[in-house]
């Protein structure tokens, strides 16, 4: 099979299959995204084999190279940073020539952000669209954005840290304001899920930095928007019932996102709290 494509882990490393570990061993070559990134993986699981950086900005002329190659007869093991090859990741133009040339073409099952953020998303996970990163930029990226808000279906988007801000704050004036989540950093150590209407989280990314990956899910039309969480209240009813703040910080952080330091701030404002964390 001259061509594999092979998902790795999001975060987990634990999360690889052993039929890739197994394809990853008995390949020729590896094409990777990042080879420093692959290398850790090999490494972590023993397997030594010869790396091709495969990326945006060498896909042309890598394209050509590997499909030669596996003319020859060698076996290719495609790999991205995390998840599945050519899904928002590099790897299309490589399937792409390997199939108009006759190459046969193996994907194997395994990891992905894209389910696994719909269903801790909450929200009705079928039908949905993957998007990919949202066109945002000029008129076009807001005509395309604008067509997407007559799917039923609930829609997914990856994100990058710097621009979730703006993606969010685009996809609501384009969808209106409907129930999402952020969720981030799937499989590792800080995954987070953080849901709320699509202005509330907007709010939110604007007040505190979110890092790591992150998948946008956003409700498909129809759907009610819920509505901004009175954090304010469930502050005052926690301290209310004896709660220390730092315990209030922690549970409205992890409910609805509010940074920690910010909780705190409002019930030292109000008058509410004494000094006792």
């Amino acid at each position: 099979m001259p061509l594999v494509i092979v998902p790795t882990p999001v975060g987990n490393m634990e999360d690889i299959t052993l039929r890739a570990l197994r394809e990853l061993r008995s390949a020729d070559v590896i094409a990777c995204e990042d080879t420093r990134r692959t290398l850790k993986l090999l490494n972590r699981y023993g397997i030594k084999k010869p790396l091709i950086s495969y990326h945006r900005h060498n896909e042309k002329a890598r394209t050509a190279e590997l499909t030669a190659r596996m003319e020859r007869g060698q076996t290719v093991a495609l790999v991205s940073d995390a998840g599945m090859p050519g899904i928002s990741d590099p790897g299309y133009a490589l399937i792409s020539a390997a199939g108009a040339s006759g190459i046969p073409i193996d994907a194997l099952p395994g990891p992905s952000a894209i389910l696994p953020a719909l269903l801790l998303s909450g929200l009705r996970p079928q039908p949905f669209m993957f998007v990919g990163f949202p066109e945002t930029s000029g008129s076009k990226g807001a005509k395309k954005l604008a067509g997407l808000a007559e799917s039923d279906a609930t829609l997914v988007f990856f994100s990058a840290p710097h621009d979730l801000t703006r993606d969010l704050g685009r996809l609501s004036a384009a969808l209106g304001d409907r129930d999402a989540a952020i969720v981030r950093e799937i499989s590792k150590i800080h995954q987070e899920v953080i849901r709320g209407s699509l202005e509330a989280l907007a709010d939110i990314a604007a007040s505190r930095e979110i890092k790591g990956e992150i998948v946008l899910v956003v409700a498909g039309r129809g759907e009610t928007a819920t509505e901004t969480p009175d954090w304010r209240a469930e502050a005052r009813r926690l301290k209310a019932g004896g709660i220390f703040n730092k315990e209030i910080a922690n549970v409205l952080f992890e409910s609805y996102g509010i940074p920690r330091n910010e909780v705190k701030a409002f019930l030292i404002e109000t008058s509410e709290v004494t000094n006792d964390d």
